[in-house]
């Protein structure tokens, strides 16, 4: 269902159902469904051993494209980048190219868990200036049939960019901005916050001085809280356009980043190594509250 609350806007982070729906609909009428304008992205992706491909394969909405977190959008790990650094230009150039999203086009993202994953792609769009958004409620709040059948896509021009440095931060940034008092968010949950678990790096804690906002707390019902909640909730941290944000590996901080930017706050800075670069380097880290 769409969220009433949710204000139209052509250049959005965050879109409605109905809206993707309307925009299909011209799309297709203007294109004779051989879609150029308009790609939607299916990131689907998790961590216990499913794979985004299998879950794509079996229901999808229909004429949306398949693009995997681990090989499109992230590079190999490493102990110092962590669990998903940022593909290389070249990489997520290609990766784009060969779903069909060139320069021009405009993109809306889903996957089904809140906007978690798709919401790194929709961030690497838009730090180029790309029209790109996440489809708020994801994949559960298509009302209509989903497809099962992969249609071939014509690959398109995506020149390499190298990515701007004024959208990301190293570890060094990360302590020097809090060293000189400005916001470093922790987007994880609060449990792996205060250290009290860590089900996937080998340190538990947070990077000392960041505060705790959860990415989930954004959503209510799998849905984006209305505007004036967010705008409420990030007025109240103190956010602004130089806010840096991290989370575990550098995906779901991107959701806060969005939500931050549709509530008019600017989008901030990713520290895309998070806490499993952080920790991974052997830096000091805090536990608590």
């Amino acid at each position: 269902m769409d969220n009433p609350t949710r204000s139209a806007d052509e250049r959005s982070p965050i879109i409605s159902v109905s809206e993707l729906r309307a925009l299909l609909d011209a799309d297709r009428a203007a294109s004779a469904g051989k879609s150029t304008d308009l790609v939607v992205a299916d990131c689907r992706a998790y961590l216990d051993g499913r794979e985004g491909i299998d879950a794509y394969n079996a229901g999808h909405i229909p004429g949306a494209r398949f693009v995997d977190l681990e090989n499109v959008l992230s590079a190999e790990p490493s102990p110092s980048q962590g669990r998903h650094p940022l593909s290389s230009p070249e990489v997520f150039a290609k990766g784009m190219s060969d779903v069909g999203i060139g320069h021009e086009t405009r993109v809306i993202a889903y996957d089904d868990a809140g906007g978690m994953i798709a919401g790194r792609l929709v961030w690497m769009l838009r730090i180029f200036g790309q029209n790109a958004a996440l489809l708020d409620g994801g994949i559960q709040s298509w009302d209509w049939d989903l497809d099962t059948e992969s249609y071939p896509v014509t690959s398109v021009e995506h020149a390499p960019r190298p990515w701007p440095l004024s959208a990301i931060v190293d570890a060094e940034q990360v302590a020097a901005t809090i060293d000189a008092g400005g916001l470093v968010i922790d987007s994880r949950g609060a449990a792996r916050y205060r250290g009290e678990l860590e089900p996937i790096d080998p340190i538990a804690g947070h990077v000392p001085g960041a505060v705790n906002a959860p990415f989930a707390d954004n959503l209510h019902d799998g849905q984006f809280r209305p505007t004036k909640e967010l705008r409420e909730r990030f007025a109240a941290l103190g956010v602004d356009e130089d806010t840096v944000y991290y989370c575990g590996s550098g995906v779901s901080a991107c959701n806060n980043m969005l939500a931050a930017e549709a509530a008019g706050f600017g989008r901030g800075k990713l520290y895309v190594g998070s806490w499993s670069g952080w920790s991974g380097s052997g830096r000091p880290h805090e536990v608590g509250d």
